[in-house]
Order: structure tokens, then C-alpha cells, then sequence
């Protein structure tokens, strides 16, 4: 397969600072992006519904703003994938769910409306597991998504079309959200950067349950710098997120200058309570003796985080419960194993478990200040498998261990999500198997620019390093998935319903 990246591969950052210099047209770079998910996505299957003639449109528009001189946004003229969990104006938005596959919102969530007024340009959505559950990007409306690296292989969820897409440069801006780790999972297994940011920090206005702090939305990229241009589009107080507040979304833009040698940096291989596969031990203790002489110290630590596996249980099977209580009730076949079984789990739960899970998690935030009284940042890896067959729902054994269920091998991340501290998957070269592998690099309490700082000046300092540094897809040499990607299709989107006409389709 013969690829021209002369566009594409530039970074967002770059493909903006020459729209603004009138060295490269809107319609030009979106043409590009086009061609390039039209020539590799059928082997990924990244990408899901497809808003092309609108995107011409208004990259024609965007073209005539530049000529005219006018203002420019932040984003203007970069064509931009967005998740499936997003509602997007005018385009079939799924949630990977049969249950939505004929779906058109009337209007963009607050997400996409901030990143379209900044002026990106949606062009296409990227796929996501049935409502977001799990982290294997696969559902019976599109299909699955498989790995640039190995299309066999998946590319983790619930962000991974997202993280796909970036890693193929089909589109230079892609949106995320995480729970318990769905931007930094598929970001690891695709070899890009994924960025949980602190709650409030991006609103997130379509949680339900609007007071918790486990979900968030954020910002994924090719490199770190492109995480921050998203950022500082993205962030900023919003009303239908009560956890926002007010604060300086450009103070993102850039990262924070920042010595590695001036760190304090503490690491751990599983957080004292997550099961991880030897290989990926092994893969970790070999990064961090080729990166440690970076560091003024790089200590191993031991943590203390209770009974972290049951309070995520319970305050994950809260947002299925807020989220799920309609359609279950109304027909509990009408969703997937995963969803119906955070559900359940929920609905089988007491105001004493709830009650509990919140006291837990206070008492684990307070617990996971003492490294931060020594250390600067916390190093982990971010997922504790290679990636695994797409066919494979989840990781059901770590180690000849069999896992609880379908989202326990996510406690790498998901026990950071119960701190609420920032954290980045950064990557950081291939493990035992050839695979991508991701560096999870947690900050302090709030400390998201400190954190993009860091993961700035570690991913300069990785690119000098042969083992470090962000590994490449051979995309010429991909080949077509065996089963295909879509052979698990059986309820296909409908293309034809309401506000879609020639402007949705298909792959």
C-alpha cells in the first residue's frame, strides 16, 4: 500500500502554525486526511461515521477566513475525529450500541462545541466498546477495532478508535474521555499520548451523576504538545459539569518548561494490588534503568491503597446504574454483556456500599499524598498485558490468574482514577512482544500542567533514545484481519434516518 504523508504525518500543531501562514489550505490538509482513512481504515477500523460533505464545507470556509484575514481559532482548519461516546450534531452518534445505531443528536455536546468553535473541523467518529465498557473498542454496530501494529490484536477502548486513528495520521485531532483508563489504555496499546486530566479541569456535562470524579473527558495526540493545543481548546468552566471552575484554558497551551534532572521521581510495577504479567514487569524494569540517569532520583515505592478493586467496583456500578436503569428496565437483552453487567451489579448494591466506596476512596487519596511529601511523579506502566486478539473480550488471566471480571486487568489505571490525580500514558518504545508500551506518568494533586510539563521534556529525552522512544506503524505492510474486523456486525448503523443524507457514511 503506497502512502503520501508528506500532510499527515505533520503534527497539529505544526499543519496549524501553516494554515495561519497561509502556507497550507484547510481544503488541502482535509483532502489528505480523506484519502488516508479511506486507503487504511478498512484495515483498522478506526474510524465509524463520516461527515464529508459537511467537513468540505466548512473547510472551504475555513480557507476563505484565513484569506480574509480574519481572526483564527486555536484548531482552525484541522479535521478532527470524534469518540463515539460524544453526541455530535447532525451525525449518527451509536455509543456502539444497537440501541442507538439509527441516532442523530440535534445538537454537539459541550466537547465538541468548544473544540468546533476553536475551529476544528469534525470529520469523522471513532469507535468505542458497546456504551463505553471495557477496553477492547469492539460492538456488534461496526465492528472492532485492531491495532495499527496488528490488526489481529486490539487496540484498547474505550478510546481506541481515537487512539488508532491518530497513530495511522488519519486525523491530526481526536477526542477521549476515561474512567479507568480509556484514554490512557488505548493510548498505550497504539503508541500515542493519551491525558487524563484532573476532574473539572475539561467539563464533562454528559455524566449523569454530575458530582462524580471518576469520569472526565481529555485530550489524546501523536505527541504531548498536541495534547496541549486540545487542552487549551478544551478546558475552562462549564456550567453542566458542577466539579469545573474557573481557570486559564490557554495556560495549556504550550508545556511548562521543566528540568528531568531537577525530578524526584518515584515508580511501582503495580501499585501494590493490581496484577500484572511478568513480561511487562520485565519491559518496565528495563525502561526504567534506560531512563533513570534522566532523574535527580528514581526510587522504588510500595503503596497502600485498601481495598482500591471494590471501590471502583462500586462507584463504576453507580454511573452504569444512573446511566443503563432505562434500557435494562425496558428490555435487559437490548445490552451487551458488559453494560448489563456493570448494571446489575449496581442495581444488586446498597446505600451502605455506596456509602463505604466514598469513605474508601477519601481514605485512599490521603493515603496516595505520602509519596507526593518525597516524589515529584509516580511511574507505572499502563497496562499490565500485551496487547491481546481483538476476538478476546478482556484479559480474563494475568499470569495464570483468573480475573473477576471483564475490567479488573484495568487496575493499573483505574486505581489512579480513584486518586483523581493527573496522569498521562506517554510512549515509551515496544515490549517483549513487539507491541507498543505505554509510560504512565502520575502527577501531583491538581498538578495537570506540572504533569504535561514533565511528560513534555520525558518524551523530548525518550526521542534519543533507541528503547524510549514513540515506536512507528508500518502501515504499508498492514494486512486484513483474520476473522474480520466486522465479521461480529449484526446490527449495522442505519445511514439513512434523520439529518444524515449524503453527508453520513459508512466503512
Amino acid at each position: 500500500m503506497a502512502l503520501d504523508d508528506s500532510l499527515v504525518s505533520l503534527s497539529a500543531v505544526t499543519l496549524r502554525q501553516m494554515i495561519g501562514a497561509r502556507q497550507l489550505s484547510p481544503v488541502e490538509l482535509l483532502e489528505a486526511c480523506i484519502a488516508r482513512i479511506e486507503a487504511v481504515n478498512p484495515y483498522v477500523n478506526a474510524v465509524t461515521a463520516k461527515a464529508y460533505a459537511r467537513a468540505r464545507e466548512e473547510a472551504r470556509a475555513a480557507e476563505r477566513a484565513v484569506m480574509a484575514g480574519d481572526m483564527l481559532g486555536l484548531l482552525h482548519g484541522l479535521p478532527m475525529g470524534v469518540k463515539d461516546l460524544e453526541p455530535t450534531a447532525g451525525l449518527l452518534t451509536t455509543f456502539g450500541s444497537p440501541i442507538y445505531r439509527d441516532h442523530v443528536p440535534d445538537q454537539d455536546v459541550e466537547l465538541v462545541a468548544r473544540l468546533r468553535r476553536a475551529g476544528a473541523i469534525v470529520t469523522a467518529k471513532t469507535n468505542v466498546p458497546e456504551m463505553g465498557a471495557g477496553a477492547n473498542s469492539r460492538n456488534v454496530v461496526w465492528g472492532a477495532t485492531g491495532n495499527p501494529f496488528n490488526p489481529n490484536l486490539n487496540a484498547g477502548g474505550s478510546s481506541g478508535g481515537s487512539a488508532a486513528a491518530l497513530a495511522c495520521d488519519m486525523l491530526p485531532v481526536c477526542t477521549g474521555s476515561d474512567t479507568g483508563g480509556s484514554l490512557r489504555i488505548p493510548a498505550a496499546k497504539c503508541g500515542v499520548v493519551g491525558f487524563r486530566p484532573s476532574p473539572g479541569v475539561v467539563p464533562s456535562v454528559r455524566k449523569l451523576l454530575g458530582w462524580t470524579p471518576i469520569s472526565v473527558v481529555g485530550p489524546m495526540g501523536r505527541t504531548v504538545e498536541e495534547a496541549c493545543l486540545q487542552m487549551a481548546a478544551s478546558a475552562g468552566m462549564d456550567a453542566g459539569d458542577p466539579l469545573s471552575y474557573p481557570l486559564d484554558p490557554l495556560s495549556f497551551l504550550r508545556p511548562e518548561s521543566v528540568d528531568l534532572g531537577s525530578l524526584r521521581v518515584a515508580y511501582t510495577e503495580d501499585f501494590g494490588v493490581c496484577a500484572v504479567d511478568d513480561g511487562i514487569r520485565a519491559t518496565f524494569r528495563t525502561k526504567i534503568a534506560a531512563m533513570k540517569h534522566l532523574f535527580a532520583a528514581c526510587d522504588p515505592i510500595e503503596l497502600d491503597l485498601g481495598d482500591a478493586h471494590r471501590c471502583f467496583d462500586v462507584l463504576r456500578a453507580e454511573a452504569f446504574v444512573a446511566g443503563m436503569r432505562e434500557a435494562y428496565e425496558r428490555d435487559p437483552a437490548s445490552l451487551g454483556p458488559n453494560p448489563r453487567a456493570n448494571y446489575e451489579m449496581g442495581a444488586a448494591m446498597s446505600l451502605k456500599d455506596s456509602a463505604w466506596a466514598q469513605a474508601e476512596q477519601t481514605r485512599i487519596l490521603k493515603r496516595f499524598q505520602e509519596v507526593y511529601a518525597d516524589y515529584d511523579l509516580i511511574l507505572s506502566p499502563t497496562t499490565p498485558v500485551s496487547p491481546f486478539p481483538w476476538t478476546s473480550l478482556y484479559a480474563d488471566t494475568i499470569n495464570g490468574e483468573k480475573q473477576e471480571n471483564y475490567y479488573r486487568w484495568l487496575a493499573l489505571t483505574y486505581v489512579v482514577t480513584l486518586t483523581t490525580h493527573p496522569a498521562l500514558s506517554l510512549p515509551c518504545g515496544l515490549d517483549g512482544h513487539g507491541m507498543p508500551f505505554g509510560l504512565q506518568i502520575v502527577g501531583p494533586f491538581r498538578g495537570d500542567r506540572e504533569v504535561l510539563g514533565a511528560s513534555y521534556a520525558m518524551e523530548q529525552a525518550f526521542s534519543r533514545i533507541e528503547a524510549l522512544r514513540r515506536p512507528r506503524p508500518n502501515l504499508a505492510a498492514l494486512q486484513v484481519a483474520e476473522p474480520a474486523l466486522t465479521s461480529i456486525v449484526t446490527a449495522p448503523p442505519v445511514l439513512d434516518g434523520q439529518g444524515q443524507g449524503g453527508a453520513v457514511s459508512a466503512v
